[in-house]
């Protein structure tokens, strides 16, 4: 089989599909892409067999059909060619590829040896969300998920689905992310928990489409198909935590602060806490937050004050620095408003103003003691 390509946009193809290959493969054959060449599309898959990706798009001047993998490590060469067309022929699992000034050749291996890809049985839920959508609930939420791998379920996104809405909740125990988004297409109530290599894919596809991406899965596998691209996932199996349990239902006190502000207070502050436990003290009163940091071992503290807007009584609690400035970070809007009922249950963060009508957002993090 012969076709001719861009070599820009066969290398960003080559870019994206090549990141679900892992560093410690199971099978020879899974350190190789496989390329798939149908009339005038070819379609380049990479896979860890538990999560493949696939991208399929137009060439030029094709001829024959065929399928063979190739060393994605040999691929690399494409990314050192400035554009252009480049000829590739492949014969006998021999792979060319002509450049305007070169020749470069490889062997490949028969591509029916590549495994099979995942397909979903039984019941199949279907969904249409838009790429933002997805970016952000994805985005959003990845950061609080565990990395405890004796813990798989919590190392995960758990979506729920149910009557045009979409749910993206992750935890690691110490602090929880819940972000909503209302504008879903599904009407039946279903859930799954998206492991977290897919959800790193996904984020960085989708921060470059803005397609509709279609959804399908069983009790097992999730597919994604999305421009170019389809990503196809084995599910985390087993029971999510109740988190909703955890979250408080009254909280008394009420703090607005400026989340850039008190974000890059916590920076400064964090030098100088105790390496081991990166605690930080928020020290609450009427129109005032001091926040304080102090390494008694040696001899160490910081102490600054942000202007904050408060209701209710003055009050003192503590937190990781390093997970309170992860929640701050990936809140998008201008000031924050932190529900607290006292010092030893967590505090909720919410936006002040929504981006959007269609999302809400709600992170909480659990207090340390002072």
């Amino acid at each position: 089989m012969n076709f001719i390509v861009s070599s820009t946009q066969i290398f960003n193809h080559l870019q994206t599909v090549s990141r679900v290959i892992s560093n410690k493969n199971t099978m020879a054959i899974l350190d190789n892409l496989l390329f798939e060449l149908k009339g005038n599309m070819l379609k380049i898959t990479g896979s860890d067999l538990e999560t493949t990706m696939t991208t399929e798009f137009e060439v030029d001047n094709a001829q024959g059909e065929g399928r063979v993998a190739i060393d994605a490590k040999r691929l690399n060469i494409l990314k050192e060619f400035p554009e252009q067309p480049l000829t590739f022929n492949i014969e006998n699992n021999k792979v060319d590829i002509v450049s305007e000034t070169g020749k470069f050749s490889a062997l490949g291996i028969d591509g029916n040896d590549f495994p099979q890809v995942q397909q979903l049985q039984g019941d199949v839920n279907n969904v249409e969300i838009s790429a933002d959508a997805l970016l952000q609930g994805v985005s959003k939420s990845l950061f609080a998920a565990s990395t405890d791998e004796f813990r798989p379920v919590m190392t995960g996104i758990l979506i729920e689905l149910s009557q045009g809405k979409a749910k993206f909740v992750a935890t690691d125990a110490h602090k929880l992310v819940c972000y909503s988004r209302a504008d879903v297409k599904t009407d039946n109530e279903s859930s799954f928990i998206l492991p977290p290599k897919p959800a790193a894919l996904l984020k960085n596809i989708l921060a470059k489409d803005d397609s509709t991406v279609k959804l399908s899965f069983d009790k097992s596998t999730a597919v994604f198909s999305f421009g170019e691209y389809t990503l196809v996932c084995r599910l985390i199996e087993g029971t999510y935590p109740n988190y909703q349990a955890v979250i408080p239902t009254d909280a008394p006190r009420k703090l607005t602060v400026d989340r850039v502000d008190l974000c890059n207070c916590l920076r400064r502050v964090a030098f100088y806490s105790n390496p081991a436990s990166n605690l930080i003290k928020m020290s609450i009163m009427a129109n005032e937050l001091v926040v304080s940091a102090q390494d008694i071992d040696f001899s160490l503290s910081g102490q600054e004050r942000v202007k904050c807007q408060y209701e209710g009584e003055d009050m003192e609690i503590g937190f990781k620095s390093s997970y309170l400035i992860d929640i701050l970070s990936n809140l998008n809007c201008t000031e924050v408003v932190i529900n607290l009922s006292d010092a030893s249950k967590p505090g909720t963060f919410v936006p002040l103003d929504k981006s959007s009508i269609d999302e809400e957002v709600l992170m909480l993090l659990m207090p340390m003691q002072i």
